[in-house]
């Protein structure tokens, strides 16, 4: 990686004089290459460029946020990047608030909707093409001749169908703006700092929340990106099934790697750190060290989602037979978790409140635990009732799932889990049993032995549609379905 030239932020880029890295290794730079480097540039500007595929959904979106919130300015921050170390950032990654009303993905863009007559107005400001003239596109860290090539104003206004302005003027402006505004924060500090004297916390969260439950019930192009997402996932799950022997030979990073590289291809980037827990590891919840060894004869917990280039993930989970076949006990606790997703699946329709596919589920898994012994002369319901089931069943059922892997998260309670299903939602039923390595309150033989079936459910008219269903979920299916891959 080169390191000649020292970053600049968007604020400060204009303002001061471009420095160079402490260290690098040109002591300056002549007047004479400053020169040449402004000229001798071919125009590239784009021309008749057609609206992205989801810029009617997102006027949509926008025009839902300015109905609920009339006369007031509204501030959605992409945000900037993060460092991960020293001058190295993190991929930047834009905030699901401001990529769903926009559909942009670029760092440090604000989309603003200031009131007006009937309404509001959009503007959202980005970064301009880098300036040749000051030398920007070349000394800035984040000059495009380092970090490539960014659309100018009037190509991204007719990309987003949204006016745009330059980003650096936004922060003296807002801090010049009178009247009631709110904005999401956590996002971009420099905008929190100019809006410091005209928000209050209250507020601002009630923005967050709205926008959160506008997400609960998802549009046609959502649905769609969610369906490529689980199809890629899939893809995904194959990958690795073929490349088992060589995860033996090494560790759950072969796993992990090999999930990670469809996710690029394929999409953006994982939804989420994969969970490549393998044996005793698939009984941690959250595993995603995946620095374990991968044996034949144990179970593979694989919970992984690919996140498509417009940042919708899927969430998917297989618990499969590192040697392709399932022994006795490990087919009894995974044909138990099938049959509670079963259940699970089968309440998600609409008019069902939220809980009823987590209540079916536990009920089933409750079953199996009173039938295999494991909670004394205890009945169901009395074991439901304490909630000591939950010794092995651990975790909620599911979750709604879109832009982000948990989504809607700061969503109401009552429109969230006490709130009611209906066509559009997505949510995931993910079941599963964990016997702890050291429980000593089972059989020996179920210590070390994590199971967990998940997929991805869009509530439909008439009942629902698994968009995972590419991969098999069934004992046999799953065996058969390896063996395939395995050739």
């Amino acid at each position: 990686m080169s390191e000649e030239l020292a970053p600049e932020t968007p604020e400060t880029a204009e303002a001061e004089p471009i420095k160079q890295r402490k260290n690098g290794l040109y002591p300056g730079i002549s007047d004479e290459l400053a020169e040449n480097m402004k000229s001798g540039w071919a125009d590239t500007e784009l021309h008749d460029l057609e609206p992205i595929a989801q810029a009617s959904y997102t006027a949509a979106r926008r025009a839902a946020l300015s109905a609920r919130f009339p006369g007031e300015r509204l501030v959605i921050p992409a945000g900037n990047l993060k460092t991960r170390s020293n001058d190295t950032e993190y991929a930047f990654r834009a905030s699901t608030e401001y990529a769903y009303l926009t559909g942009d993905l670029t760092q440090d863009g604000v989309l603003v909707l200031e009131p007006a007559e009937g309404g509001h107005e959009a503007t959202v400001y980005l970064l301009p093409r880098s300036d040749r003239e000051n030398g920007e596109f070349w000394l800035d860290g984040q000059g495009e001749l380092w970090v490539g090539r960014r659309n100018s104003l009037t190509e991204a206004e007719q990309l987003l169908g949204i006016p745009a302005k330059d980003v650096r003027e936004l922060p003296a402006a807002l801090a010049a703006a009178t009247g009631p505004v709110r904005n999401v924060r956590g996002h971009d500090a420099g905008i929190e700092a100019a809006l410091t004297d005209k928000v209050t916390a209250e507020r601002d969260e009630e923005l967050r929340v709205f926008l959160s439950e506008a997400r609960l019930v998802k549009d046609a192009f959502e649905i769609a990106e969610l369906q490529k997402a689980c199809d890629a996932t899939a893809r995904g799950f194959e990958d690795v099934v073929k490349v088992l022997d060589r995860a033996e030979a090494t560790s759950e990073r072969y796993i992990e790697g090999t999930f990670f590289l469809r996710a690029r291809v394929d999409g953006n980037d994982i939804g989420y750190g994969s969970i490549c827990a393998a044996g005793p590891h698939a009984t941690t919840l959250h595993w995603v060290r995946n620095d374990g060894p991968v044996r034949s004869g144990e179970l593979l917990l694989l919970d992984a989602g690919v996140e498509t280039t417009e940042l919708y993930t899927a969430d998917v989970t297989r618990t499969l037979p590192v040697n392709g076949t399932f022994s006795p006990l490990q087919r009894k606790i995974y044909d138990a978790v099938y049959e509670a997703q079963e259940a699970g699946i089968a309440a998600v329709k609409p008019g069902a409140a939220f809980r009823d596919f987590h209540d079916a589920a536990q009920r089933v898994l409750t079953e199996k635990l009173v039938e295999w012994g494991l909670l004394g002369d205890l009945t169901v319901e009395k074991v439901l009732e304490l909630g000591l089931q939950r010794r092995w069943t651990l975790h909620g059922t599911g979750h709604m799932l879109g832009m982000d892997v948990h989504d809607c998260a700061v969503a109401r309670t009552e429109s969230y889990v006490d709130g009611v299903l209906e066509p559009g939602v997505c949510l995931t039923v993910e079941p599963g049993l964990y016997f702890q390595a050291d429980d000593l309150t089972v059989p020996e033989e179920y210590r070390g032995i994590g199971v967990r079936i998940e997929d991805d459910i869009l509530v439909t008219e008439d009942g629902n549609r698994n968009l995972s269903a590419a991969l098999p979920r069934r004992s046999d299916d799953v065996e058969a379905w390896m063996a395939r891959l395995k050739g």
